[in-house]
């Protein structure tokens, strides 16, 4: 079975993209197919692949606006080993394309059904804003990964992200649920950091993953060599985080998948 996760938060700059990049290729790392889904018009995760958005024929614009297949816009990263739909500014145009299309919340779930058993994983990069593009994603995903900073104004975000998860929940994915949340950029010196990762904790309990990573300076410098982290520095802070995050997805989801078994 597929598992489609969308990484979203409404929040800049607290490393969702960093997050799928290095995600999908610690997953390939553990012998798992996976495919990336950037749905940002910037194309960072991308740029991030090892792909050039600038020189790119096909896009997930092209599947979003039905132009085109899945399989007719894969492109592969080469130090990542994962297959990408890459995403480039052309992907702004898509928001004005779809709201004229039936059942515009579906597209993207409704586009992955040609791929939906050739992966293990799908993780879907999602905009900083809760645009038609983030719903698309929330529509199309099995569970949410959120990750945040621990400061104040994260946990205000927190509230709104909750807010628009329950809405699609509610009209467009009953099965939508929070699959983790992920603390970036951690760091356990600082007294704010500790006060609100306890507060999440107490809040969320296990939905935390245990894994924290940390504020990295490979993990910084591996996207303008169009790398994840793990090709770039295999032994840097940052990738031993992702491959642990790997690691407990994984575990998670043999418990999940046992526990159903059971309940059968």
């Amino acid at each position: 079975m597929t598992r489609i996760y969308a990484v979203a938060n409404q929040k800049g700059g607290v490393g969702k993209t960093t997050t799928c990049v290095n995600l999908a290729a610690s997953l390939v790392a553990t012998k798992k197919r996976v495919l990336l889904v950037d749905l940002d018009p910037q194309g960072n995760a991308t740029m991030g692949s090892g792909v050039d958005k600038s020189e790119l024929d096909k896009t997930v614009y092209d599947v979003l606006t039905q132009r085109a297949g899945v399989k007719d816009c894969l492109a592969i990263s080469e130090a990542g080993k994962y297959h990408l739909l890459p995403a480039n500014g052309d992907l702004t145009a898509a928001e004005v394309e779809m709201l004229h299309l039936d059942g515009k919340e579906k597209l993207l779930h409704k586009a992955l059904t040609e791929v939906n058993g050739d992966y293990d994983y799908i993780i879907i990069d999602c905009p900083p804003s809760l645009n038609m593009l983030t719903v698309n994603a929330l529509a199309a995903c099995n569970g949410v990964i959120i990750p945040m900073q621990c400061e104040y104004y994260a946990l205000e975000g927190l509230t709104a992200l909750m807010n628009t998860l329950e809405g699609i929940r509610e009209r467009v994915n009953p099965e939508l649920k929070i699959e983790g949340l992920l603390r970036t950029m951690y760091d356990p010196r600082n007294s704010l950091t500790n006060d609100v990762s306890a507060q999440l904790t107490q809040h969320f309990g296990d939905k935390v993953y245990r894994t924290c990573v940390p504020r990295n300076v490979r993990l910084a410098e591996a996207p303008s060599f169009g790398e994840p982290v793990l090709s770039y520095d295999r032994q840097s802070k940052g990738a031993i985080a992702y491959l642990a995050l790997a690691g407990e997805i994984l575990r998670r989801n043999e418990l999940q998948t046992k526990a159903a078994a059971a309940a059968e």
